[in-house]
């Protein structure tokens, strides 16, 4: 769903792209190994094209990463969920492994992404577009009446996708009640997962996404929420990615996506932020539960789910051969998780998944994946740093394009976050914290003393497009 669009003028991200060092082109070399693994797809020699999978993406995608097909069984439900076979058409060791490892995952910009993998096999050959045929790590798992997970088969297979479907649709579609046969157990499976998750005290933010889009010859500014139908969609990807992180903590041999559980000292901390916020928590309600019930168009709930973004830091990627590590979970899934289901614009699903293919035949890892294992995390953690900066820079520059006329002016905004208190200490800084406004949608710092969760009015000080920054004060 949209929340809100406001429209900007042309903008040059070109400075951003530059700043970050992004590459603008491939090498020849790598370029040339792309086209060619192009021309010769793989054959894998399980055909599993009488599937009628379908993929559910943004509206426009051409990287798609993740095909899917729902049905009953008895007892329960059969998840298919065909992904992107990216190391039948890399060659390890060659020119085009090595420039992946240089980029580690694609970075998304408003004028055009920096893609992982040349156009010709990450939005072409490689992607699960409709209506051709594709090689495909297909995981099979099925679940009991619950939600539960029985059973588990990963293998590669040729499949064929009957149709590319975008979110906005699939959701009308749900509204209506007219899913196609594929997902039609979507909004099912999707709800019983998330319960799982609940009861193992899984945490999801729902927090709006800041967006920047074309518009014509300019751009607009976008604070959209996720629809359910993602909702669902990314519980079948968590599904994948906990069975994937099963097989390799079996195996003793994997990449684990982990991250630290919330500490009851902050879990504490945010509970005594609910009551001043006007948040009603129930003793026996997880944290996770509670926020699903939150509306973050209001303001003291987007205050207070804001405050619960602080339980989910630390992410990171833990690598172990042999030895399994002390932390395996991950705090936000609530259960040991990998990543396995987006390798057209990830690097370590490739490997990831290389793992559990073995892992899973029984057979010894390739000592190409087996010997990346312990390179990744560095690699993915310099990569997300470089994605997360040309994110957060593209929305900078949007909001101090789109304001820089309005200097002066006062606005209607939520008071999202305050600056900790000195505790006596003397201040380094004026007091003030993070605002959003209600329009158009910017959250930008605020100065002065801001009452938490609260409505005010605020006046834009700054508005530089050449430092990508703007600033409010209290009005």
């Amino acid at each position: 769903m949209v929340i809100r669009r406001v429209l900007a003028p042309r903008i040059d991200f070109g400075a951003l792209r530059r700043e970050l060092g992004l590459p603008e082109t491939y090498p020849e070399a790598a370029q040339r190994e792309a086209d060619e693994a192009a021309a010769a797809p793989p054959g894998p020699a399980v055909d599993r094209t009488d599937i009628p999978l379908v993929t559910v993406d943004p509206p426009g995608s051409r990287d798609l990463d993740q095909a899917m097909h729902l049905s009953r069984r008895a007892g329960g439900y059969r998840v298919r969920y065909a992904i992107a076979d990216v190391a039948a058409h890399v060659r390890p060791g060659g020119e085009l492994e090595d420039e992946t490892w240089r980029r580690g995952q694609t970075v998304y910009l408003p004028d055009g992404n920096v893609p992982l993998h040349p156009r010709s096999l990450g939005e072409g050959a490689a992607s699960l577009l409709p209506d051709v045929d594709r090689a495909a790590v297909l995981w099979t798992i099925d679940l009991d009446a619950d939600g539960g997970t029985d059973a588990v088969v990963v293998q590669r297979a040729l499949v064929r996708s009957r149709a590319q479907l975008a979110y906005p649709q699939v959701q009308a579609d749900a509204d209506a009640g007219r899913l196609p046969e594929p997902i039609a157990l979507l909004p099912e499976i999707g709800a019983l997962l998330t319960a799982r998750g609940l009861r193992r005290g899984a945490v999801n933010l729902p927090i709006p996404e800041q967006d920047v889009e074309a518009d014509g010859d300019g751009w607009r500014l976008v604070l959209r929420a996720p629809v359910p139908m993602e909702e669902h969609n990314a519980q079948i990807s968590l599904l994948t990615g906990m069975v994937a992180a099963d097989l390799m903590l079996a195996g003793g041999i994997g990449l684990l996506r982990t991250m630290p559980a919330p500490k009851p000292e902050a879990v504490q901390r945010l509970r005594a932020a609910a009551a001043p916020l006007g948040v009603h928590w129930p003793d026996d309600v997880g944290v996770g539960e509670l926020l699903l019930r939150l509306d973050p168009g209001q303001p003291r709930a987007a205050a207070f789910i804001d405050q619960a973004a602080e339980l989910m830091r630390s992410a990171a990627y833990t690598s172990f051969d042999g030895e399994l590590p002390e932390q395996p979970a991950h705090g936000g899934v609530a259960a040991a998780y990998a990543h396995v289901t987006a390798p057209l614009r990830r690097l370590a699903d490739r490997y990831a998944t290389e793992v559990c293919l073995a892992l899973h035949d029984g057979r010894a890892v390739p000592d190409w994946a087996r010997a990346a294992l312990p390179r990744l995390p560095a690699v993915m953690a310099a990569t997300d740093r470089a994605a997360s900066a040309a994110s957060r820079g593209a929305i900078d520059l949007a909001e101090a394009v789109l304001l820089a006329h309005r200097v002066g002016e006062t606005f209607d905004a939520a008071v999202l976050d305050v600056d900790a208190p000195s505790n006596g200490r003397a201040r380094t800084r004026p007091p003030g914290g993070t605002v959003a406004l209600d329009d158009p949608p910017v959250r930008a710092r605020c100065l002065g003393e801001l009452p938490l969760g609260t409505r005010v009015r605020v006046r834009l000080v700054a508005a530089d497009p050449a430092t990508r920054s703007v600033a409010f004060e209290l009005a």
